[in-house]
């Protein structure tokens, strides 16, 4: 499950950069009045029109994360996505989404997996979620949790590795995201991080076979 160490958010530097940047490709008169409609909304406080409660996987239900846990953005235009991070919630799927939903925890993903199958989308993909306790991997990826305990190997349900390998698929095939061990990573693997998820339990080689066959079916 994602730490709480905090994604700084919205700095008023880079946004500046930005813009003067894109002035100065125009020279020094008036920034293009389509540049400046196309990139406004990345200035502090302002935040990209979408639609509420849409979602990026289909059969997903929506529950909005707080704010406070994840940056808004505008990926992949802004930062290219090219990793999957898996996640394990160490509670239940109830309870994690409450954390997300808590301004104070500082920490959620995109994504929610139960048991059953079920997957809830917190956060949009286009969206940087505060899942891997590392800024550069917040910004290249999606973070996928999933309900259970990393020392409860029956927690990994068949239903939950089938609709995962589903998910995962449909955001490598979204971004051309290779299926491999390269891109779709466990937490444990992201540098800095002390934690230990997905464990020593999740079948790795079970669940890339899936993803490949989920993928070569949408094909």
């Amino acid at each position: 499950m994602g730490d709480g160490k905090r994604d700084s958010d919205r700095r008023i530097g880079r946004r500046a950069l930005l813009i003067g940047g894109a002035a100065a490709a125009v020279g020094t008169g008036v920034l293009a009045r389509d540049e400046l409609a196309r990139l406004y909304w990345r200035l502090p406080g302002v935040r990209k029109q979408r639609v509420e409660g849409a979602v990026d996987f289909l059969g997903a239900r929506w529950v909005a994360a707080s704010e406070a846990n994840f940056r808004w953005a505008d990926r992949p235009d802004d930062y290219g996505i090219d990793m999957v991070v898996v996640h394990v919630t160490q509670g239940d799927l109830d309870s994690a989404v409450k954390a997300f939903e808590d301004p104070g925890h500082r920490a959620a993903a995109h994504y929610i997996v139960g048991k059953d199958g079920r997957v809830t989308q917190m956060i949009r993909e286009l969206d940087v979620a505060y899942h891997a306790g590392n800024r550069a991997y917040n910004e290249r990826s999606v973070g996928i949790e999933h309900e259970g305990f990393v020392d409860r190997p029956q927690d990994f349900t068949d239903a939950m590795y089938a609709a995962s390998a589903r998910l995962t698929a449909a955001i490598c095939r979204r971004y051309d995201i290779a299926v491999d061990r390269e891109h779709v990573i466990g937490h444990v693997e992201v540098p800095g991080t002390d934690h230990t998820d997905p464990g020593e339990h999740w079948d790795w080689d079970r669940y890339l076979r899936l993803v490949r066959e989920a993928r070569a079916a949408a094909s």
